[in-house]
C-alpha cells in the first residue's frame, strides 16, 4: 500500500498550460486545493478583474 501524504494548502498558487486551456490550482485553508480549468478568454477576463480590484503598488 502506498504511503498517504497529508493534504495541506501550504503550497503556492500554480497555473499551468495544459492542452488548449490553463489549469489553476489554488491552495485552500484547511487543506486541499481548488482546481479550475480556464480557456484563454476566461483567463484574460480573470486577470482583468483582478487588476481592477487590486490596490495599485
Amino acid at each position: 500500500m502506498a504511503a498517504m501524504k497529508p493534504r495541506t494548502g501550504d503550497g503556492p498558487l500554480e497555473v499551468t498550460k495544459e492542452g488548449r486551456g490553463y489549469v489553476m490550482r489554488v491552495p485552500l485553508e484547511g487543506g486541499g486545493r481548488l482546481v479550475v480549468e480556464l480557456n484563454a478568454v476566461e483567463a484574460k477576463d480573470l486577470g482583468d478583474k483582478l487588476l481592477e480590484v487590486l490596490p495599485k503598488a
